[in-house]
């Protein structure tokens, strides 16, 4: 694996390409200022103007979210995991029918794993832009997103109809719903029933880590976060680990899959070799890269100071927890 090969493989926090339609919300008062980003996969947007910089199958989808004070993630749900971890920002997800049933405000590092089949929404309630970096289950993310019905109809009365192939249509701009091609079909009260409706305390316990505590845990091996026997237990189809300066290690090693390394905090020269020849990158918080399969390699801090990553890895389980109380 080659040096350019391997920049192939990062997408750097200040080169991500933004998509402001990739959503039914896009043109919705309070959500039309977000920005999304797909960096490793083909992701959940419905917009053909969504950029996707790595688009070879992981296992799952790497993801992003950035949006200005005071803006809205639309209430949405999911048919795989979504984690989510705060690379900036003060945020404040909740869930439920009406985004009433709980809520729970994460700060930088906090990571939430959002249970499959409940309702969902997030808005950045801090001072600035921040940003929000998302793991969605599977190559395919579950074949897109399940709208809350009264998000369906505040888009169609500003301009945006989404088909039932998954796609949006901007009436603003003169497009219309190919011939064959129906509105999405929006939940029916019977169908709205199934979604369960967990208060926070139900909630933070199982599927929230706070950063500080995972630090604790990876001081002196990387802190296994998400994964069927982790802080937050789950089988979601990967594992999330965060490594810290304690728990990094300069030993080579490879994985048989390809894995994918996201810094929260400080400066990773990550190595590898090359039919014996040595090569190194430096990550920068919000930086993603890709480790391929099969190549040697070693992570560690480049500088003083504070230093934390998250190792995100596939897994043979599923699609992650579904709420059931």
């Amino acid at each position: 694996m080659t040096l350019n090969e391997m920049n192939d493989r990062i997408v750097r926090y200040g080169e991500l390409i933004p998509c402001k339609t990739a959503f039914i919300d896009a043109h919705t008062p309070g959500s039309d200022r977000k920005e999304n980003f797909t960096i490793i996969g083909g992701g959940v947007s419905e917009s053909t103007d969504q950029h996707v910089h790595i688009s070879i199958p992981h296992g799952f989808n790497i993801g992003a979210a950035g949006q200005p004070p005071k803006c809205r993630n639309s209430l949405h749900s999911h048919r795989t995991a979504e984690v989510f971890f705060v690379l900036s920002g003060r945020w404040r997800f909740f869930w439920g029918r009406y985004g009433t049933a709980g809520e729970v405000v994460l700060e930088e590092g906090d990571i939430i794993n959002i249970p499959t089949g409940i309702f969902r929404g997030f808005e950045n309630i801090g001072t600035d832009y921040g940003m929000i970096m998302a793991v969605l289950g599977g190559d395919d993310a579950g074949g897109g997103v399940i709208w809350a019905p009264e998000v369906i109809q505040d888009a169609a009365d500003h301009g945006l109809v989404l088909g039932a192939n998954g796609k949006l249509y901007d009436i603003k701009k003169g497009q219309a719903l190919p011939d064959g091609i129906t509105p999405m079909p929006v939940l029916t009260e019977a169908e709205l029933k199934a979604y369960p409706e967990p208060t926070t305390g139900d909630v933070v316990p199982r599927h929230v880590a706070r950063y500080w505590d995972m630090v604790a845990l990876g001081d002196r091996k990387p802190a296994l976060v998400i994964g069927e026997k982790a802080m937050l237990p789950d089988k979601p189809g990967f594992e999330v680990h965060l490594v810290t300066r304690g728990s990094a290690t300069a030993d080579m090693h490879k994985h048989d899959i390809p894995s994918v390394l996201m810094p929260m905090h400080g400066h990773w020269t990550v190595t590898w070799e090359t039919e014996g020849t040595a090569h190194n990158v430096v990550l920068n918080p919000g930086d993603t890269m890709s480790v391929p399969e099969g190549v040697m390699h070693s992570v560690l801090p480049s500088m003083t100071g504070e230093a934390s990553l998250f190792h995100i890895v596939a897994t043979s389980d599923g699609a992650g927890t579904t709420w059931k109380g």
